[in-house]
């Protein structure tokens, strides 16, 4: 009897991995037989039943603003309450008031108190940094748009810090409460900053008011969040030794958990502030004065030159107000450990003298001229945006070949194929493809989120214009992931390299992110690529800095166990930190996405199109406010269903 030998099957299930190609792969057949139909696609004059609703609820808020009583006794008063206190902030520092032709504080006055407080926050090195940032945006020629976007920045964050931080003691007072509005503060964290602004205009009309508003709302989720995350970390021997002493609920509230977490409170100011100027100069698009203003007419007419000049006196803005605020807190630190009376008395003396040179120069500068106005023949900004428009010209001249291969290679190479795939797709097919990936990759909580999201975009009628804008996204954030992998693994790795990368990741996330344009306009002219390249610039700093730190946390033991097995330095880093650091790199991705996502609809003012172009339209062109409302919310919900899904990968990644 002849034996006959069987062999087992292997039932084992696929890995996700095989899973993922196997949907992409049927996905890719599937188009090609079925590219071009039911696409959803919608010319740029074109508008949806919704779209047209929504212009119809626009004009009708408009014709009854004055005779609605929702609009008489509440918007309209908010509206006038915030116009008034910018516009009295403006009266101090940057425009003509009180039937003066100038501010009450002209420059040297400005000037001069910007160093006082910069000396009284963190130091005399501080005050000399904001006293040279203050005279060269003067020098610059932009004083009065500087003063304009300090004023807004300053409205703003005096109004969200107002809500915010008692809304912070709250939240970390309370368990429940902080279980509420954590959830809250994520998503409006990741809502990219052009979606706040044509949600507002709708009640509160365009103009500096709508703008602060949208500001504030931006930038109060840091203040919130940063407090109540101070007040929560106080070590609770602390808190308990505070009752035992009879004190109050007031009193350990007021003399414990305020002053122990006054450091992480005032990095929550830092992070509102640059958050508040990142979205003035934005605002600009729905008529807030400024710096932004001057940025986007220039991008409009590809003005290079200008743009950068505005660009540039952005930039010194930002680091002056970053710095004042980072010092003051490191002021903090520092009063914790060194407790010197003679530092202590040439401090205050150093106040006093200051502060009567602060009033000497606001005199000057409300009693004289040439205190109050800046000297129009002392002036760089026209000599800068000369040299850079030579720059612009001489590069596009001549290194054309390069930066237009460049472009043309990822452009043909990576953006076509897959904005093709996405947009050439049936609706349906592309979204049975993202469902099936999410129930892979974040199981079936996420894929329900996803159907959600999918069936939102569909509904705003933006359909390919989204997949335009998520092609970009998904190509931009590929690259930035490949940056943040091999620059945050050199940073995890080593030291040295940490200590000189980090200060100038630090410095470019202070960045508004207009100023990123600039430059790569002038490289490869307005297209796709200039703003995908400015996307990758924006969000590899956030990437890195979260890979270097996964890879840092790797236990150093387990690091010295696969050396000493042998392992290589790339199968050390491959087969050992990389893997245990997986969790950080599906955050980093997380955090790309949404930094991308925020660039490139930036872009639409540099030739992306897509979403960012709806937008644009919708604040420029009163027929097409429906679209670019319904733009709007388009991402918001990109952004959710990315956010959503890394989220849940990311979880699922962590549990196996």
């Amino acid at each position: 009897m002849a034996a006959v030998a069987l062999s087992k099957v292997d039932l084992r299930r696929p890995g996700r991995g095989a899973v993922v190609a196997l949907v992409l792969a049927l996905w890719l057949v599937l188009w090609a037989l079925l590219k071009g139909l039911h696409t959803l696609a919608l010319g740029p004059a074109q508008l949806t039943p919704l779209h047209q609703a929504v212009n119809d609820l626009n004009d009708s808020i408009g014709a009854s603003r004055n005779t609605n009583p929702l609009f008489l006794y509440f918007f309209n008063e908010i509206r006038l309450v915030i116009d008034e206190f910018v516009t009295f902030i403006q009266s101090l520092i940057a425009q003509p008031a009180f039937g003066r032709p100038l501010p009450l504080i002209g420059w040297l006055g400005v000037v001069a108190l910007a160093a006082f407080v910069s000396y009284a926050a963190g130091g005399f090195r501080v005050a000399l940094l904001a006293a040279a940032g203050f005279t060269f945006l003067g020098l610059q020629g932009l004083w009065e748009e500087s003063m304009d976007t300090l004023a807004l920045t300053l409205a703003a964050v005096v109004i969200a810090l107002l809500f915010g931080i008692p809304i912070g003691i709250w939240a970390g007072l309370s368990d429940r409460f902080n279980r509420v509005i954590t959830p809250v503060l994520d998503f409006m964290q990741t809502m990219p900053t052009f979606v706040y602004l044509a949600p507002l205009t709708l009640f509160f009309l365009i103009g500096p008011a709508s703008a602060t508003i949208a500001t504030l709302v931006y930038a109060a989720p840091p203040a919130i969040r940063l407090t109540a995350y101070g007040i929560r970390n106080v070590p609770g021997d602390t808190v308990e030794a505070s009752a035992s002493l009879g004190a109050t609920d007031g009193q350990t509230l007021r003399k414990v958990l305020l002053p122990t977490a006054k450091r992480t409170i005032i990095v929550g100011i830092n992070q509102t502030m640059m958050a508040a100027l990142s979205m003035v100069t934005i605002a600009a698009l729905i008529d807030a004065p400024g710096l932004g203003k001057t940025v986007i007419k220039a991008l409009q007419t590809l003005d290079v030159g200008t743009a950068f000049n505005a660009g540039l006196a952005i930039v010194v803005l930002a680091i002056v107000l970053d710095r004042v605020t980072t010092a003051a807190g490191d002021r903090v630190d520092r009063a914790r450990l060194t407790r010197r009376p003679w530092a202590a008395r040439a401090r205050q003396g150093g106040l006093i003298g200051g502060g009567v040179l602060t009033l000497v120069a606001v005199w000057l500068s409300y009693t004289y001229v040439w205190a109050a106005e800046f000297p129009p023949d002392v002036e760089v900004g026209s000599s800068i945006a000369k040299g850079v428009t030579t720059a612009t010209d001489w590069v596009q001249s001549n290194l054309s070949g390069i930066t237009n291969g460049v472009k043309d290679v990822v452009t043909l190479v990576l953006v076509d194929p897959l904005q093709s795939l996405l947009t050439g797709s049936p609706w349906w097919l592309v979204a049975a493809v993202v469902v099936a990936l999410s129930v892979v990759l974040g199981g079936i909580r996420a894929a329900i989120g996803s159907a959600v999201c999918l069936g939102l975009l569909v509904a705003t009628g933006l359909w390919q214009d989204s997949m335009a804008t998520l092609a970009s996204t998904l190509v931009a954030t590929a690259v930035v992931m490949v940056i943040g992998v091999a620059v945050g693994v050199w940073m995890g790795r080593s030291p040295g390299a940490d200590r000189v990368i980090r200060p100038v990741l630090d410095a470019a996330q202070t960045m508004p992110a207009f100023v990123y344009l600039v430059p790569f306009l002038a490289l490869f002219a307005a297209s796709r690529f200039t703003a995908i390249v400015a996307a990758v610039v924006f969000a590899a700093p956030v990437a890195v800095k979260i890979v270097a730190d996964g890879v840092r946390a790797v236990s150093p033991t387990t690091v010295e166990a696969a050396t000493a097995s042998g392992s290589s330095t790339w199968q050390t880093i491959t087969k050992v930190q990389l893997p245990m650091a997986r969790q950080a790199l599906v955050l980093a991705t997380n955090q790309g996405l949404v930094y991308v996502l925020s660039m490139v609809v930036v872009g639409g003012l540099v030739g992306a199109g897509a979403l960012g172009y709806d937008v644009v339209a919708g604040f420029s062109q009163g027929q097409l406010y429906g679209k670019g409302l319904a733009a709007g919310l388009a991402i918001v919900v990109l952004g959710v269903l990315l956010d959503r899904l890394t989220r849940a990968a990311a979880a699922r990644s962590g549990r196996s």
